[in-house]
């Protein structure tokens, strides 16, 4: 019983994740806007997600363990996301590539995915637990 809600659940658990990944990225790029040569970075949900759902870690850097004693080397990375630099819009003096208006959006329209997301899961618990009630 256990394993068939985790089958059913998994994938709004790694759309979950992800989206919590992107968010915590883009609340770095807007804490980070007024710091010198900072580099506003990104993941592109769509082929995270593809490449967390086929089990591939193409963003993810892998390293060997020579001894009991090392640490796994897998980072923040956890769904081979690949973090990628921003495109820089308008050249600030500072070298500073973050653009206030794309971060407030793409927060924005992260936070409300996120929102979905959760939405479907509560309809999805929902639809159980009615089926569990036998109405």
């Amino acid at each position: 019983m256990i394993d068939r809600l985790d089958r059913e659940l998994h994938f709004h658990q790694l759309t979950l994740g992800i989206r919590a990944q992107r968010q915590e990225l883009l609340a770095s790029n807007i804490a980070n806007a007024d710091t010198p040569h900072y580099k506003a970075r990104d993941i592109d949900f769509r082929s995270t997600l593809e490449n967390a759902i086929s089990g591939r870690a193409d963003g993810a850097l892998a390293m060997s363990r020579t001894s009991a004693g090392h640490l796994d080397g897998e980072g923040g990375n956890r769904f081979g996301a690949a973090v990628s630099y921003r495109t820089e819009h308008q050249s600030a003096v500072d070298g500073n590539t973050v653009d206030m208006d794309v971060e407030r959006g793409a927060f924005a329209e992260n936070a409300i995915q996120i929102e979905a997301a959760l939405t479907f899961v509560r309809e999805k618990f929902r639809h159980m637990q009615a089926a569990i009630q036998g109405q």
